[in-house]
């Protein structure tokens, strides 16, 4: 399993601390290339727009006459060619959302996150304690870890407001939750700075426990010989007594007596 600097809350190194399972040393460069794609058209607004021949103002008559002249025919002084004319072919509002599958993006931001991992760029810390927002106080901490001046994301187990705007106020560093961040905020840092709490299954100087395989359930069985083989299983006395009780739960049946056809005699 990988590992990154485990760090106290005062940015004192205390050792390794080995990643979770997330992070299994894959990178997809393809993933990683869909993602940042997706992330930067979904940036754009789409709302450059020129004026096409019809929409400016003018050339609504004939400049000269069509023959005669000398001259070249022309329609309208608003055409293309002209100068004040409209612009042929010209870019108009529209769309750039770019969809991307879940799972897609999901294998972009472990890759990211394991990208980062090989180049030794996560630092691992127990805590984030700040009782008010201090800009001060994080300078100081990501001095103690020599991230001066570099891009750095900030991940948290949970919102920390007090953290946010801490730092807010310094160029090159992005405050996010762990779960929130995406394959392209990983790759805009040079160095990641997680809190211990956001990563589940880590742990400080040891392996992470890896869980039992489980067992695949029996297959049962389906259609007329499962049915057969159930009823073959129960014990005759319990068939006996459910269908007791089913017989006095059945309201009984009120037949009117018949009646007999009399014969018709003659009148």
């Amino acid at each position: 399993m990988p590992e990154a600097q485990y760090y106290t809350a005062s940015a004192k190194h205390k050792g390794a601390f080995t990643l979770p399972a997330e992070f299994d040393g894959v990178v997809k460069e393809g993933a990683l290339y869909h993602a940042v794609r997706a992330f930067r058209n979904n940036q754009r607004q789409g709302t450059a727009a020129t004026k096409t021949k019809a929409e400016v103002s003018g050339g609504n008559r004939k400049p000269w006459r069509q023959k005669g002249t000398g001259r070249a025919r022309q329609g309208s002084t608003r055409a293309p060619h002209w100068p004040g004319g409209g612009v042929a072919f010209g870019p108009q509002p529209r769309s750039y959302r770019t969809k991307l599958p879940r799972k897609v993006r999901q294998l972009a931001r472990r890759s990211a996150l394991n990208a980062r991992a090989a180049q030794g760029a996560i630092h691992v810390l127990e805590a984030f304690s700040f009782e008010a927002p201090r800009t001060r106080q994080l300078a100081e901490l990501l001095d103690a870890l020599k991230l001066t001046g570099r891009h750095v994301l900030v991940l948290t187990a949970e919102t920390n407001t007090n953290l946010c705007l801490s730092g807010r106020n310094i160029p090159g560093v992005q405050v996010l939750r762990y779960r929130d961040a995406s394959a392209y905020d990983v790759l805009w840092a040079d160095a990641l700075v997680v809190e211990q709490g956001a990563l589940a299954g880590g742990a400080p100087g040891a392996d992470v426990a890896e869980a039992a395989p489980v067992e695949p359930a029996a297959k049962r069985g389906t259609g007329r010989a499962a049915g057969r083989a159930k009823t073959k299983t129960e014990k005759p006395a319990a068939r006996a007594k459910a269908g007791a009780r089913a017989k006095a739960a059945r309201p009984a049946a009120k037949r009117a007596p018949k009646k007999k056809k009399k014969d018709g005699g003659d009148a």
